[in-house]
Formats: structure tokens, sequence, C-alpha cells
């Protein structure tokens, strides 16, 4: 298929080949014609070009000798992949204003979108041949089973092809019941989450839970809308974006700070089981304060449970939508960190009140998630084998974690103070007085090992230093090599024999 638009040639014409070139030439410019293009062959060019096969090899000739397409031995011609810059078309006096939301150009909201881009890392020492990857929210890909996912995913797609998906219209769609019915199961067992399908909505992963929420929850220039400091950027984005005006909550070792909250706010977003990113576990008295607070005033609550699944320490601390709170909890949950994130599936547990309209939401976005990836992920969880992963992986993060734990507390604590935490798949620690928290991570940086500090994570980019510190993606051979690292820079830190001595 070849649709470029090009003008009419004359087929006994002198000029037929300039012309010809300077059309191909400005459709590889303006890149019409992209990269890797494939051309037609010079039979086929004949009928589409108007014009001999000897003035398209001419043309292609001549193409070919600038740098401009490039001719494979057996394959065809192409554009050249990195052809040479040719001369651009002279910008417009007056460019369009184009009318796009201002809100999209806030300097909160991009930051808080980006929160994940850091710079570009400086040249790495010879020394350090691996990266090791110490952020949070990351997950070890190298030990999920491929294997069984495939074999369900290829079942269920046989599934499709011999009991094809309804063709009615997919509105209503508020996920497969396959699915929905599985997660009740699974919440249930690993959160003490009790509900029913009828009360899952499935979603395109936590992010689209969120903006989901906002965008039934809010009413733009009006909604005040309560999250933690330090808390998850992209939450925060979803609501501003909305319309909603953000305030900012503190947290302590309790948790949401819920006597801070202001009056006005009728939604509070948080994360009680494993606050990120520092890590502490709301105690049950805010728990309750903070359901009482929000029945009295008509309030709201989103808890965001992003890796509940991976308990370590203490008693089971329950969800907080129990049965009690489930009018007033909006629960949003993902597969992201207990299975993938690239497999791009969450789900929120909401009110009965609130889900026709979440319903309506989600099918004015996407209608309803991939279904045979539904499918396969409701019969991976039937079989018991998230159950199984889940297990795995909290022995596997268990062990990183109690590695980390022994390190801040030891070798490192002169200069680091361990924030506790019994959940979830990173640590988080406070920097002692005199430390430089950017200049640090830039030095680790170098030497190959990415961290990232509280900074990213505070509204205002201000409050305590920190560090946090992600085991999802990194074993234990490259924790001990990051750890060693960390504390030879951390040595050459100011005050270090005040410390020590």
């Amino acid at each position: 298929m070849f649709e470029l638009g090009l003008q009419p040639l004359e087929k006994h014409s002198r000029d037929a080949v300039r012309r010809l070139v300077e059309q191909l030439k400005e459709a590889i410019g303006d890149g019409r014609l992209a990269p890797g293009s494939r051309l037609p062959s010079t039979r086929q060019a004949q009928d589409l070009f108007g014009v001999s096969r000897n003035t398209v090899a001419e043309v292609y000739d001549q193409l070919c000798s600038e740098g401009l397409i490039v001719a494979r031995h057996g394959s065809g011609t192409y554009v050249a992949d990195a052809p040479p810059p040719l001369a651009s078309r002279a910008a417009p006096a007056h460019p369009m204003a184009y009318r796009l939301n201002p809100i999209w150009e806030r300097a909160d909201l991009v930051s808080a979108m980006r929160f994940w881009n850091d710079p570009a890392p400086p040249p790495r020492e010879p020394k350090s041949a691996t990266a090791i990857d110490l952020r949070p929210a990351l997950v070890d890909s190298r030990l999920f089973p491929f294997d069984d996912i495939r074999r369900t995913l290829a079942k269920q797609l046989r599934t499709l092809e011999t009991r094809p998906s309804s063709l009615r219209s997919p509105q209503g769609n508020q996920g497969n019941f396959a699915l929905r019915s599985a997660i009740t199961r699974h919440i249930a067992v690993t959160r003490a989450v009790a509900c029913l399908p009828e009360d899952v909505l499935v979603t395109s992963g936590a992010q689209q839970g969120f903006d989901l929420l906002a965008r039934v929850l809010v009413t733009p220039g009006q909604t005040v809308v309560a999250l933690e400091d330090p808390g998850y950027p992209p939450m925060r984005a979803a609501f501003a974006a909305a319309g909603a005006r953000v305030v900012s909550v503190g947290v302590d070792s309790a948790g949401l700070m819920v006597g801070a909250i202001p009056s006005e706010a009728s939604i509070i977003c948080l994360c009680p089981s494993h606050q990120f990113p520092l890590g502490v576990t709301m105690s049950q008295e805010r728990r309750n304060a903070l359901v009482a607070l929000a029945r009295a005033r008509g309030a709201v609550i989103v808890e965001d449970d992003y890796d509940g699944e991976f308990r370590f320490d203490g008693e089971p601390l329950a969800a907080l939508r129990s049965k009690d709170a489930a009018d007033v909890v909006f629960y949003v949950g993902t597969f992201s960190k207990c299975m993938l994130p690239t497999l791009r599936l969450g789900f929120v547990v909401a009110p009965p009140w609130a889900m026709a309209t979440l319903v309506l939401a989600k099918n004015c976005l996407d209608w309803h998630c991939p279904t045979a990836m539904q499918m396969a992920v409701a019969s991976f969880i039937a079989e018991g084998r998230l159950t199984q992963h889940v297990r795995k992986m909290r022995h596997m993060y268990r062990q990183r974690r109690q590695l980390l734990t022994d390190a801040l507390q030891g070798e490192l604590g002169a200069w680091l103070e361990l924030i506790p935490s019994s959940y979830g798949m990173h640590l988080g620690a406070y920097l002692r007085d005199g430390i430089d928290a950017e200049n640090l991570l830039q030095r680790l940086a170098q030497g190959g090992v990415k961290m990232h500090s509280f900074a990213r994570y505070y509204a205002g980019g201000h409050g305590r230093p920190g560090l946090v510190f992600g085991y999802g993606a990194a074993d234990l051979s490259q924790l001990e090599l990051a750890l060693a690292l960390l504390r030879c820079e951390l040595a050459k830190s100011p005050g270090r024999q005040r410390r020590l001595g």
C-alpha cells in the first residue's frame, strides 16, 4: 500500500525525474515518508507514479546517492533510517494559538505526573557494570511465572475463538464477572475486605481508578480534597486535573494526622496500610477517628492499598474498607505489585450508591479493559497461582527487607534513622542533620545506584529529608553492593566524626 499523494507527471517529459525527486524529497523531509518506510518497487512505481521503470530507477539512484534512501538486496528500497536533514520549511510568522486546557500546564500537575522522571545519569565508573535500581514501586519480573500466565492467556484466547464475546453494546460493563469474583476472594483472604462482585469495578491500573474517582466525585472549583504529604504525586494530579482544590495534610508515625484535615475537605485520600513513601502504618485509633470524621462531615475516603499483600511483622491489620465503613470508603487495588505493572489491571471497590456512576465514567473512557487478559488473570487467581506467587514473593521480599533493616539499624545508623514499617516493598529512612540528600543521590547514580529521596514526594518539595529503599527489583547481591556504596558515600558526608564518635 502506498497512499502518498503526488502531483501528476507527464510520462515523456524530460522534467519528470527532477519533479519526482523533489516531491519524494519533500515527503521525506516533512515526515510523510518516515525513516524505514518501504518504497514501491520500480515495477509498482511505474503504475503509481505514471512514468517508466527507467525513470523511477533514475530517481531512486539519485536519492540513494544523496543518502535519503537505501536499497536492500532481495528486500526492496527504503527511506534511510537517519536520512540527512533537509532544508525545513519556514515557520509561520504568526503561529496558531492552540486552545489547550491551562490546567495541564500548571507546574504542580506537570511535576506530579513526571515525578518518576530522573535526570540523565552521569557517566558511570568502569567498576560499576550493572545498574542497581532501589526506586520504590518496582517489581522483580525475573521471578514472575510467565509460563503460567502465557498458558492461561492462550487458553482464554482459544475460548474466545470458539465462543466469541457478545456483540451487544459494552455499555454498563464494569469488568469480567469471573475476574470480579476472583478479586473478591483474593482481597478477602489477603486484606480482610468483604464485598460482592457487584461492588467491584475493573480498571486499567490504580491510576485509572484515581482518575475515575476524581471525575465522579469532584465538582470543579468547589470540591476540596485532602491528601497525605508526602504522598503519591500522580494521585494528587488526578484530583487537581479534575478541578479540585487539593490541600496537604501531614503524616507522622501513626499515619495521616486526622486532626489536621480541614473542615471543608469532602474527599480524603491516603495509603493507611503502607504509607507512600514513608512506609508507616496508620494506627487503629486514627482509622476509627477518620471514618467517624468522614461520616459526620458527609465526606468520602479513597484508600490506596497498592502493596498490602506483603505484610511481614505484627498482627494482621485489615484494610480501612471494612464492613462498617463500606458506605464511605472507596478501596483502590492493583495487580501491578503482586503480579506485573504491564498487565495494566486494577480495581475499585465502591459503595453501592456510586457504582452506576463509576461504570458510566469508565465506559466513557474505554468501555472496558482487554477481555482476554481479564479472563486470564481470573483463571490465574482461581487456580491458586496468584496465592503461590505472593507467598513466594513474600519470602523473597522478607529476606531483602531484613538485609536492609539490619544495615539501616546497624552500620548505617549513624547517618540514617529507619522508619518502622510492617508492610510493602520499600523502606523509608530519615537522613540525620547535615547530609545533602540530592547530592548524595547524584553520587550514588554515578556508581550505578538509582534511588529516590523524600523531596520529590512532598507537595511543596520541602520536608524532613530522607531516602526511599525499594527492594522490589534488586536481589540480595545487588542490595549488598548498593549498601556498600551508600556507606562509602555517607562516610564522606559532613559531620561524620561527630556522629561516629
